[in-house]
């Protein structure tokens, strides 16, 4: 008896493409993957939706939120469906989780040793500084500085959200005198959301390009600064010449403008 024939296998069909996994997958509501599967000759869909009947529920209710929700991903459609969130609530909330891993980033991409330089300075010389808050101006002396705090001789631990600006007492004083304000946040400071994402600076990029050039800052208790940025941390920027620099945390400004011309010197009396 001879050896038994078999006929000859056609052509390997093409691989399937992209978009007829895509189409498949949301005409039987099943993952990409079983999609492609049966336009491979594997397990078909409505065989994979009966093995797995709960999954396939959830596939479901993601694949009809998508169609409610024009521009909806299918990552997306699964997180509300997760969260128990609207689609508006899940959104915002994805939003801020961006600008949050987006602000921690560029804080990472810039160099503070500067600002750190600065403030072990003051902390060894013991130098006796103005504090500005926002209603109020404290004279102390700093001892140290944690992640969140700074720490003075008489004042104790206050919270770096409270500061809106910090500089030598000398320079303070005569500082005052031409200093201008904004009377209406004189009068009502802004407050200083907890969330770095909802403050108008947190992100200290955009400072680096100005560092060595004349800015503007209105800070959030009315205190306008026009003076020459000298370096921007992290957190922080320091302003004016160096040996008479004036602190200013991101935090504690409300508005930037570069290019502002510093104050002109008084005229000399003859």
């Amino acid at each position: 008896m001879g050896a038994a024939r078999f006929a000859p296998r056609g052509p390997p069909r093409p691989p399937p493409t992209p978009e007829q996994i895509q189409a498949l997958a949301v005409k039987e509501r099943v993952p990409a993957r079983i999609a492609k599967g049966e336009l491979e000759g594997k397990m078909k869909c409505r065989i994979w939706r009966k093995l797995h009947a709960e999954e396939a529920k959830r596939f479901d209710q993601v694949y009809e939120l998508i169609g409610k929700t024009p521009g909806l991903s299918l990552g997306d459609a699964f997180g509300v469906v997760q969260s128990g969130m609207t689609v508006t609530e899940f959104m915002a909330r994805k939003e801020r989780t961006q600008r949050k891993a987006a602000i921690k980033q560029a804080r990472g991409e810039v160099e503070n040793a500067a600002v750190a330089d600065f403030l072990s300075g003051l902390v060894t010389a013991k130098t006796e500084l103005a504090v500005v808050l926002a209603e109020r101006t404290v004279l102390d002396t700093l001892i140290s500085e944690e992640p969140i705090a700074f720490v003075f001789e008489r004042t104790g631990r206050l919270e770096k959200l409270q500061v809106v600006l910090l500089t030598r007492r000398s320079d303070w004083e005569k500082m005052l005198p031409s200093l201008e304000r904004d009377q209406k946040l004189t009068q009502k400071p802004s407050s200083v959301a907890r969330q770095p994402d909802k403050r108008p600076y947190s992100d200290p990029r955009p400072f680096l390009p100005q560092v060595g050039q004349p800015v503007r800052l209105v800070l959030r208790n009315g205190v306008t600064l026009k003076m020459t940025l000298q370096k921007a941390g992290r957190f922080d920027l320091l302003l004016g010449e160096p040996g008479n620099e004036v602190f200013v945390p991101l935090h504690a400004i409300l508005r930037f403008e570069a290019g502002a011309p510093p104050p002109a010197e008084p005229a000399s009396a003859e």
